[in-house]
């Protein structure tokens, strides 16, 4: 005879693992939550395209301010006097002063 029939109640003992129900009681619960969730993801996804439209405007706004001083240094150097480019010759150069010092 085996032992474990002699105690009742041990066959209708059930684990966690056995049961096969649903941690919602109504499956019309489920829509819900889901959509409680898609509200909250929607709403994160509107303040990051904040963020990001934000960002976006600071980095157009550097982008133009380089783009209007390249094409002021552009100009000025497009119409720079040829003076300004010498060729170096002897009466060019400077000539070294020399002093005296004393310790």
């Amino acid at each position: 005879m085996p032992i474990s029939s002699g105690i009742k109640g041990l066959q209708s003992i059930k684990s966690m693992q056995s049961v096969v129900k649903s941690g919602i009681p109504n499956k019309e619960d489920s829509d819900f939550i889901k959509l409680y969730m898609l509200e909250k993801e929607r709403s994160r996804l509107k303040s990051e395209e904040i963020r990001i439209i934000q960002r976006l405007e600071i980095i157009q706004n550097r982008l133009k301010e380089i783009q209007v001083y390249y094409d002021e240094k552009a100009g000025e150097m497009h119409h720079a006097p040829a003076e300004k480019v010498k060729k170096p010759g002897k009466a060019d150069k400077k000539e070294w002063k020399t002093m005296s010092i004393d310790y």
